[in-house]
């Protein structure tokens, strides 16, 4: 709980936007705020509810969703719900099909950060990559209680 209250609290990135909804209805309203009516709801299925740890393969591309604007919203331990909703500057989200060894399926969603230059130096993705800030995009996969949200495409 400390750390919610201390994300929540916290400071921004530069270029970023974020808001601690606690509630769906707060959710909606700010995604529509920064992002209009016009948006969808991504997050990442596993089609088998117990999964091993396992290696995975892409099976039909990677598809990229919406544009340079992505919002998303981390479910975030609190004695009640709390979503974390942040906006990066410069960020774009994919839907990714991949399946396991064992034959399970999955929808996962990823975004990729094209600028990280203002993030902490001492970010995990930095020290897990062993790179610099701003010297490689970072992408990651998005939990299954995680919500990004997109403008529809036409």
């Amino acid at each position: 709980m400390r750390n919610t209250i201390k994300l929540c609290e916290g400071s921004e990135i530069k270029g970023e936007d974020k808001y601690c909804a606690t509630s769906l209805e707060a959710m909606l309203d700010f995604i529509i705020m920064k992002l209009g009516k016009n948006v969808e709801a991504l997050s990442t299925e596993v089609m088998k509810k117990e999964t091993k740890k396992q290696e995975y393969t892409i099976t039909n591309g990677v598809k990229k969703e919406g544009g340079p604007k992505v919002m998303v919203c981390h479910k975030l331990d609190y004695v009640y719900d709390v979503f974390y909703c942040h906006k990066i500057e410069n960020s774009v989200t994919y839907t990714v099909s991949l399946e396991g060894a064992d034959g399970s399926r999955v929808k996962a969603v990823s975004v990729c950060h094209r600028d990280t230059s203002k993030w902490n130096p001492k970010h995990l993705a930095f020290q897990m990559l062993n790179v610099k800030p701003g010297s490689v995009p970072i992408c990651h996969f998005l939990f299954q209680d995680t919500i990004a949200w997109v403008p529809k495409q036409n």
